[in-house]
């Protein structure tokens, strides 16, 4: 008999950064595509989880290290019949940025790593390890700190490498990225693909197919995924999910719960109620 799901998310903030982690046990649930705003970045403790990344099909099982980059779409499901339980970190994009930075002695791009899955022990133990620590409020600040950079820098040595250059298509990739900020700045209204169009200066027709090509999200569920981060934030500063589901630009809770779910991995008050508890201690 399968065990029931469960997730636990908190916050845990080092003279670094914040850090985001969850720990969960899934059977049923799926992840709609979605990214990110920054890495990903954790180990499968038990059965094995399914997932679309940079137009493969790949499958991470117990002992696996997962991971994605920002911006990089992705899905979840499990590939076990008992499902998945894995250890995850959701890492600030500056974070690494500054720590690359400093292996390096120079400034350097984000670390782009093309892979998915990592068939990688030694690492895995590191992130394990650190998880529960991070998790652990009587940990000493300074070894969590520590245990952290020595797990980012691994993965930067060991799988950072320079992004990819973008395909040259023409006017495209700017108009994408307008629409873009354009769905950030108004995402509580009910925003029309005219107004995208516009504001991207390609035509409705030519701005849903190049949009939907480079981004991997049509513009609707790009807009639903800018408001569901968008009341993350807000929960996470302790706001009510009815007032954050409004303010996101949702209908009402029911709303923002459903699309929640499907891409954060648990309820809006679960979420709320899990950083705030870990900030009380």
């Amino acid at each position: 008999m399968n065990r029931p799901e469960k997730t636990r998310m908190c916050r845990v903030h080092t003279g670094l950064g914040p850090v985001n982690l969850m720990h969960a046990r899934y059977v049923t649930q799926t992840f709609a595509p979605h990214f990110h705003e920054g890495y990903c970045l954790g180990v499968i403790e038990r059965g094995a989880l399914g997932f679309r990344y940079m137009g493969e099909n790949l499958v991470a099982p117990a002992g696996a290290v997962n991971l994605a980059v920002p911006g990089e779409v992705h899905t979840g499901h499990a590939a076990h019949e008992a499902g998945w339980t894995y250890r995850m970190f959701y890492l600030d994009a500056g974070l690494l940025a500054s720590a690359a930075s400093q292996i390096a002695a120079k400034t350097v791009p984000l670390p782009f790593i093309r892979d998915g899955v990592l068939f990688d022990p030694g690492l895995a133990r590191m992130i394990h390890r650190l998880h529960r620590r991070m998790q652990a409020p009587q940990a000493p600040l300074l070894e969590k700190e520590t245990e952290l950079l020595a797990v980012l820098t691994r993965v930067i040595r060991k799988y950072g490498r320079p992004h990819p250059p973008a395909r040259e298509t023409g006017r495209e990739p700017v108009a994408v990225g307008t629409a873009r900020d354009y769905i950030h700045a108004h995402h509580a209204r009910d925003i029309s693909v005219d107004e995208l169009a516009a504001a991207s200066g390609l035509s409705p027709y030519h701005f849903i197919r190049t949009f939907s090509r480079q981004v991997g999200l049509t513009p609707h569920a790009y807009l639903i995924q800018a408001r569901v981060q968008r009341a993350t934030h807000l929960l996470a500063s302790g706001e009510p999910p009815a007032q954050a589901a409004v303010e996101a630009g949702f209908y009402d809770q029911s709303h923002l719960s459903r699309h929640f779910k499907r891409i954060v991995g648990t309820t809006p008050g679960r979420y709320r109620n899990s950083v705030q508890d870990h900030r009380s201690r």
